[in-house]
């Protein structure tokens, strides 16, 4: 098992859960590909955009809904700062991760996050689980609440 794969199921037993993780047979690193792999629709696909915080110099996770895009200026607006491009190594660097397989918890360093109010509207969404290949099944609120991500409209 990976290490990036390990920390995200410890993290979802830390929080007192019984992961369901799935290999999938093809890559899952875009929210269509991942849709496809695990049969549910667009917006269940948990997507983490990362930007990088022009006043901190720490990335921003964004949790949002497959289908939906992050809106720069109210991204800006929620975080409080300039939001900038996070390149590859920072966000290595900070999460753990690398691009394509950025899960929502699970990260190296402590991470200020923000998730999307339309992955409430499902019983059940897929976030990535560390590699480009594996994802993991969770109620949305269970996520919000591990994640101690804050609840915002960032979306446009």
């Amino acid at each position: 098992m990976s290490k990036s794969l390990k920390r995200v199921r410890t993290a979802l037993e830390d929080a007192g859960l019984d992961p369901r993780i799935l290999e999938m047979p093809t890559e899952t690193r875009t929210a269509a590909q991942a849709a496809a792999a695990a049969g549910c629709g667009l917006d269940q696909i948990v997507k983490s955009i990362i930007f990088r915080g022009e006043e901190t110099g720490h990335v921003v996770l964004f949790l949002t809904a497959g289908g939906n895009r992050v809106d720069p200026g109210k991204a800006s607006a929620v975080a409080g700062q300039s939001l900038g491009r996070a390149d590859a190594d920072q966000v290595r660097s900070e999460t753990g991760f690398a691009i394509g397989g950025v899960a929502p918890l699970g990260h190296l360093n402590p991470v200020t996050s923000y998730f999307d109010p339309r992955l409430l509207d499902f019983d059940e969404v897929w976030g990535a689980a560390g590699t480009p290949r594996h994802i993991f099944a969770i109620a949305p609120r269970t996520l919000l609440r591990i994640t101690g991500a804050g609840l915002a409209d960032f979306t446009g």
